[in-house]
């Protein structure tokens, strides 16, 4: 199988809030998700032949969760001479507003 870069990936608000709100009851007090800005996502997509990203979960040497971006080669393969993302901005304590899928 090949990738194409238009591969469907859209989840209804209500499944992904059963799946957020089952990882919050599984793991109480860990941090919830990341924010990566448009321009760092915008960049590793616009990588040449670049048709989607992965995205790898990590642990720093303290055993935090940290989240490593990519993008992702028709082909399947990771583009990891190119771009990679990380530093995200953890919630909590960066979330916004209470909603469906942080509370």
């Amino acid at each position: 199988m090949s990738f194409t870069g238009t591969e469907v990936h859209t989840i209804s608000l209500l499944d992904a809030a059963d799946l957020t709100a089952n990882y919050r009851t599984n793991h109480p007090g860990a941090i919830k998700a990341f924010y990566y800005s448009k321009a760092a996502v915008s960049a590793i997509l616009a990588q040449e032949d670049c048709v989607g990203i992965r995205i790898y979960y990590g642990e720093d040497d303290e055993g935090n969760p940290k989240l490593v971006i990519c993008g992702v080669l028709s082909n399947e393969d990771d583009i990891d001479d190119g771009l990679l993302a990380e530093f995200g901005l953890p919630c909590p304590t960066q979330c916004g507003s209470s909603n469906a899928l942080n509370s």
